[in-house]
Formats: C-alpha cells, structure tokens, sequence
C-alpha cells in the first residue's frame, strides 16, 4: 500500500474485521478472504483462537494464520482469548469481543473441526450468524 487512505465507501464500512480461526482449512480460507479485504479496503484484521482455559493447543492455529500472512501488506493484530466452559461458550466469548472491541464484520469458515462432518454448518458459525450484531461473512 502506498499509504493513502483508500477512498472506496466499502472501507469505510468495514475497517475493523474479525477472523475466528481454529486451524482448519475452512477457517484459513476465511482468512484468505479477509486478507483480500484488508489489501484493497485497508481495513485492519484481528485474528483471534477461542480456547477453554486450561485447554492446551495441539498445534497453534495462531501461528498457521502468522504463516498465511507473513509478507502480507496488512494491518493486523492476534488474540487469544480463553474462556470457562461452565459458565459460557466460544460463541458467546466471540460476541462479547465483537461489542466490546467494535468490530465492523466477522469473516470465519463454516465449520471448524467439527467431528460430525454432515453438518453443513457449524455451531459458532450459526451462534454468531444468529447472534452477532454486525454482519458475518461464512466461507465454505
């Protein structure tokens, strides 16, 4: 980018996006697209992992989006949030992010790590789809 601030009416609509990513193909693919944004609208890209506490990450699905996006032009940030199952759920802790930090869409692949693979979407994605007050853009 050459430092100018893109005069597109869409970057002025979503310049705060939200990337849930749990290592999946389809969540890498949502973040393939929110790169895409950000390069042509400027928007700023939060990529966030939701863990129970305690839970220990096999391998970090941090560091596989990082690698996605090393030489990427873009702004962008990491977050890892962690939660307590007993008392709420990674949709919920994901909502709670989204009106805390004012995020202007969540861009997230259909269905993570699901074990049920007929399932043409999954249970974070349709919460947020339901819940969240912005818009959500699923990927397949």
């Amino acid at each position: 980018m050459n430092g100018e601030e893109p005069s597109y009416k869409i970057s002025f609509i979503y310049r705060k996006i939200l990337v849930p990513v749990d290592g999946s193909e389809t969540s890498l693919k949502a973040l393939e697209l929110a790169i895409d944004l950000a390069k042509h609208y400027g928007s700023k890209i939060t990529v966030v992992t939701v863990k129970s506490k305690g839970e220990a990450v096999g391998q970090d699905p941090l560091a596989k989006a990082k690698s996605r996006i090393a030489k990427e032009p873009i702004n962008v940030s990491y977050k890892l949030i962690e939660y307590d199952p007993s008392m709420e759920s990674v949709s919920y802790r994901l909502v709670k992010e989204i009106i805390e930090e004012g995020y202007d869409l969540v861009i997230l692949g259909a269905r993570g790590k699901t074990l049920y693979g007929e399932l043409p979407i999954g249970s974070v994605a349709l919460s947020l789809v339901i819940n969240a007050p912005i818009s959500v853009l699923i990927v397949r």
